[in-house]
């Protein structure tokens, strides 16, 4: 098993000393694509699954979902979050068991889902559906400092209940393509956001896991590239035995490509003063 460089009380430590407010974004890799990610004294995560609800639900069955990585925080510790996101409904990225204890521990949170799944994400969390803001494709939300704006995904074709993320916060523009392929024309529409920071998955898609597919890390080092990424940051590897990817294949294809590229343990912190 996996450990996290820093979970708990450790984690929370990091998290409140870093609140430094110096025009800096900071973030932390939750594991699986989720993210923390600190700016101006506000907090928004991204995709967060702290929980072992899928190792529960496929436990004697064919597709077990056997941890690799310690889960580093119980989330209704987490009482300081402004704003949450959901990208897709699988629950990797739309858990009841990360986001209800969120909920309850931050009465104001926001949370962001696309518009086609606001019915499901209220259902699973058993909330009015006019408590979410449902973000359609090229529509935006603006919590505190973070601007958060819906940009297609294809996991495996496009289709407007998957989306990836466009967050600016400051001087800083971060993206998170939740889970996805590429598609013609996906490098052209991001380009113009001028992405400093890229949040990709790298785990391929593979028929026999049986699951749909993502970036592999070839794939997510080109992206980075041809967006024009000052940094490129890999996920949605380490969770699950039977879904990972090694991300030193990621690092050596970003170097070749050009790219910068740096690989996060979970729990790490990473800043934009590092650029």
């Amino acid at each position: 098993m996996i450990v996290p460089v820093q979970k708990d009380d450790e984690l929370l430590l990091d998290i409140g000393a870093a609140d430094a407010r110096d025009g800096h974004v900071r973030l932390w890799w939750l594991g699986q694509s989720g993210f923390l990610v600190q700016f101006d004294g506000a907090h928004l995560l991204l995709d967060p699954y702290l929980s072992d609800a899928l190792t529960a639900k496929y436990a004697n069955t064919d597709k077990p979902h056997v941890r690799m990585t310690e889960r580093l925080i119980d989330p209704a510790r987490l009482d300081f979050i402004d704003i949450v996101t959901s990208s897709h409904n699988h629950t990797d990225h739309l858990d009841a068991e990360t986001l209800g204890p969120l909920r309850h521990a931050n009465p104001g949170l926001a949370i962001v889902v696309a518009e086609p799944n606001r019915g499901l994400v209220a259902s699973r969390l058993q909330i009015d559906p006019q408590v979410l803001v449902g973000l359609a494709i090229g529509q935006h939300v603006d919590v505190g400092p973070f601007r958060i704006e819906a940009v297609p995904a294809a996991h495996e074709a496009l289709d407007p209940q998957y989306v990836g993320y466009v967050v600016r916060c400051g001087a800083w523009t971060l993206y998170h393509s939740g889970d996805t392929v590429r598609f013609e024309g996906m490098a052209d529409a991001l380009r113009p956001h001028a992405v400093d920071v890229a949040l990709l998955p790298i785990n391929g898609r593979a028929p026999e896991r049986r699951v749909a597919g993502n970036l592999d890390a070839g794939e997510a080092a080109a992206l980075a590239h041809d967006i024009g990424a000052r940094v490129a940051i890999p996920c949605h590897y380490e969770m699950f035995a039977f879904n990972t990817a090694d991300p030193a294949t990621f690092v050596e294809a970003c170097r070749a490509a050009g790219q910068r590229a740096v690989v996060l343990h979970c729990g790490e912190q990473w800043s934009s003063s590092a650029i």
